[in-house]
């Protein structure tokens, strides 16, 4: 067990580079399964949850190699296993996004149910009806998914909610079935259009993507070609460092982004009275006055992102007044809360809210994290804390960011890991 070790009480400021993004990247080696030739990922990053994809591709049988640093080369056997080792599925729900590029390629599936960060219920029914309205028999038993398929056949699906997993596994299975696909409500993240660029890369008929309707005009075969494509920046560890600047009373530029992308948290943190300026991929953050407490409502891109929700409520914990954060994303996404209250924070969740009423100090304690985002918000919260702060859980926080301790000490934070 690790555990990550910080003093409290550093005014962050200087200048970091953004890694690529971890829900991008997740979802473009899962459709290097559709790739006939050969191709090369750029601006990976080097995190627990790309790791677990690559065993999981190899799994199925995928050839993959670091070329150098943050650089990917990915190869398809000829023919590829339909089904991945259960501990591996278990790990990491992104692992679900093989099911997609598996029917269509290899004409079954078989998964378990994945697992992952648990943040409150994230069925897989959604994807599963998009598999069926396409003609796959879909089976669930003894904690397995099966799915296969002779040939699918384009359709019409409206999804009842705006699921990013089940718009992307549609869209993959949609790519050689016979006719058009059209998925309607579809979710409108930057990632989704990732993959849409990819899939036309290798020949697939897609548009739409960022819009809430996504067009699939099935074609016969994919090219065999070799394709170079470049990850787009990590908005969920932009936004994360945005907020550490703010909870510090820093000033933090951050470059390699795409301010497009984290547009909902920077108008709330101007509300709050964080200064931002934007240049090209540059933002810098720069919080030198005590935050005013705002209320915030997680919604589905382009609204203000679940991902971000725990980083938030642990700087209006901070904040001048009370704030309301209300998530609708996801039911169980306030287990951390309990945690920042032993650091002195005044939170209670009624529902679907958290309603936080600004202190003038945390303090340091031992605290674990239950998730991936609830550990990047214990570390803003020790960031600010007086004294130390001790973490644990951190094979969460590894899952999605790549090079904490060095990018925060960077900026001049106190943290170190540390063997427990």
């Amino acid at each position: 067990m690790e555990q990550l070790h910080i003093i409290g009480g550093h005014r962050l400021s200087g200048k970091i580079r953004i890694s690529g993004a971890k829900n991008a990247v997740l979802k473009l080696m899962a459709a290097s399964l559709l790739v006939e030739n050969e191709c090369i990922i750029r601006n990976v990053p080097l995190i627990k949850d790309v790791l677990t994809m690559i065993e999981v591709l190899r799994s199925l049988g995928v050839e993959l190699s670091w070329e150098e640093e943050a650089v990917l080369r990915i190869k398809p056997k000829k023919e590829l296993h339909f089904f991945a080792p259960d501990e591996l599925v278990r790990e990491m729900r992104a692992s679900v996004q093989v099911m997609g590029p598996l029917l269509t390629k290899v004409g079954k599936i078989k998964l378990f149910q994945p697992g992952g960060c648990v943040i409150g219920q994230r069925p897989i029914d959604l994807h599963l009806k998009g598999f069926q309205a396409l003609g796959a028999e879909v089976v669930e038993e003894h904690g397995y998914v099966y799915a296969q398929a002779h040939k699918l056949k384009g359709v019409d699906i409206h999804l009842d909610f705006p699921s990013v997993g089940a718009t992307e596994n549609i869209m993959a299975a949609a790519i050689l079935a016979e006719g058009a696909t059209v998925i309607k409500n579809a979710a409108k993240e930057p990632e989704i259009i990732e993959e849409q660029n990819f899939y036309n890369r290798l020949g697939a008929r897609i548009r739409g993507a960022g819009t809430d309707t996504i067009r699939i005009e099935g074609v016969s075969s994919l090219r065999s070609i070799p394709v170079d494509y470049t990850v787009i920046p990590d908005r969920i560890e932009t936004g994360t460092y945005i907020l550490a600047a703010a909870i510090t009373g820093g000033d933090v530029t951050l470059v390699d982004v795409i301010p497009e992308h984290f547009e909902a948290l920077t108008s709330k943190l101007k509300e709050s009275g964080v200064k931002i300026s934007i240049d090209g991929d540059m933002v810098r953050v720069c919080a030198d006055s005590k935050l005013k407490a705002i209320d915030a409502t997680i919604l589905p891109y382009p609204g203000f992102p679940t991902d971000l929700q725990p980083q938030m409520t642990a700087v209006m914990s901070l904040a001048e007044g009370t704030s309301l954060i209300t998530e609708n994303v996801f039911g169980g996404r306030f287990r951390y809360v309990d945690e920042l209250v032993r650091m002195g924070a005044n939170i209670k969740v009624e529902g679907r809210s958290a309603v936080v009423k600004g202190v003038n100090r945390l303090t340091g304690a031992a605290v674990i994290a239950p998730d991936l985002r609830a550990g990047a918000a214990l570390v803003l919260a020790g960031l600010a804390a007086e004294g130390k702060t001790i973490i644990e859980g951190v094979h969460y926080i590894d899952r999605g960011y790549e090079n904490l301790e060095k990018k925060l000490s960077q900026l001049g934070a106190e943290i170190l890991r540390f063997q427990a």
